[in-house]
């Protein structure tokens, strides 16, 4: 594993302020007013308190007008053991460091606990923003520590899990300017085979029973299959994969507004649904697009939903953001006129709005 200490400026260096749709995977948006790139921590750590940080861009919708401002590229970068104890290892990853990345190592070295993550774009950094989740798996399950710098006071913070607050697909850090990532510790078990299987769409690839146990490098070939039948995977020769993967959140419901989705879904089947002990079902997204009308493929023009997968939203090229939050539009409206229910963004909406 490379080593995260060796010296590197302490400056963000200013780059040419290209569009920024340069910098996302739906290769859209429109030009900031200034780009820097910070390598490392410090650098991270001394950019000005108003801008905008983008890592990877796999997560985020980018207004056509731009950002009125200076936008950060984190391209900070570095893998390394914090501790090793017992069947455990803690590992300390740098928030620019490819996310994909990372899983390929734990797996290459025997560190289970993320192997259901594989394939998932972006950067380390952004992963306890969203809570980063998949196939049974969430980061919340393995982080122990959030290195992050505190932007209302410049104090360099280390947030335990309980401070994070880590819910489905949510954490303090997201909608919020205050914290910047600047690394994250993961525990890991130190076996060649993964976590159980929980989700039994992985289960039925892998032909095993839920809660069986396979080989490291099994669970990522996998849920990597699994994530380009889907277009989930980032291609450049695949126009499917131009998004932000999925584009909308699965709903969670208390018990009344199920039942109330319920009868109103009467003559399309049972929605999927996965309860919960708190009382409340979470619900599919992609189950209700597509009974809303919104099929794979659905649209004419440069953005439209994935021929693959109903919950992404695609940019063939030449499109703008405008046209594709019109689609999410319509789509949302689409699926509370007829289901009742109301579908929320999943990605960063950055000088838009839907």
């Amino acid at each position: 594993m490379p080593d995260v200490s060796a010296e590197l400026p302490t400056a963000a260096q200013p780059t040419v302020p290209d569009s920024l749709s340069t910098y996302t995977t739906l290769g859209l948006g429109g030009r900031a007013q200034r780009v820097l790139i910070a390598t490392n921590a410090d650098e991270l750590a001394q950019t000005p308190t108003n801008s905008f940080i983008l890592a990877g861009g796999s997560n985020v919708v980018v207004g056509d007008g731009g950002y009125p401002g200076t936008v950060v590229l984190v391209r900070s970068t570095g893998v390394a053991v914090r501790e090793a104890e017992g069947d455990t290892v803690t590992v300390t990853v740098e928030a620019g460091e490819s996310w994909d990345g990372v899983v390929a190592q734990a797996v290459e070295a025997g560190w289970s606990g993320i192997e259901c993550l594989s394939g998932i774009p972006g950067s380390a950094g952004a992963t306890p923003i969203q809570n980063v989740g998949a196939y049974g798996q969430e980061v919340a399950e393995t982080i122990t520590a959030v290195r992050v710098l505190d932007r209302t006071t410049g104090e360099r913070l280390v947030m335990t899990p309980e401070e994070c607050g880590f819910a489905y697909r949510a954490s303090v850090f997201k909608h919020s300017d205050r914290w910047l990532v600047l690394s994250v510790d993961f525990r890991l078990l130190r076996s060649r085979e993964s976590a159980p299987v929980r989700y039994a769409e992985l289960a039925r690839a892998l032909g095993v029973e839920i809660g069986d146990r396979v080989p490291l490098t099994d669970a990522r070939a996998a849920v990597l299959g699994l994530r380009a039948g889907k277009g989930m995977v980032l291609d450049p020769a695949d126009p499917d994969t131009r998004s932000v993967g999925s584009f909308f959140t699965n709903p969670v419901l208390d018990a009344s507004a199920y039942a109330a989705l319920r009868e109103r879904a009467t003559g399309w089947g049972e929605p999927p649904s996965w309860p919960s002990p708190e009382g409340v079902v979470k619900v599919s997204a992609a189950w209700l697009i597509d009974k809303a009308g919104f099929t794979k493929g659905y649209g004419s023009g440069p953005v439209r939903i994935s021929t693959k997968h109903t919950l992404a939203l695609t940019h063939r090229g030449g499109g703008s953001t405008a046209e594709l939050l019109g689609l999410a539009r319509e789509i949302r409206d689409g699926v509370r006129d007829r289901f009742g229910v109301t579908l929320h963004p999943e990605p960063v909406l950055v000088n838009c709005a839907m």
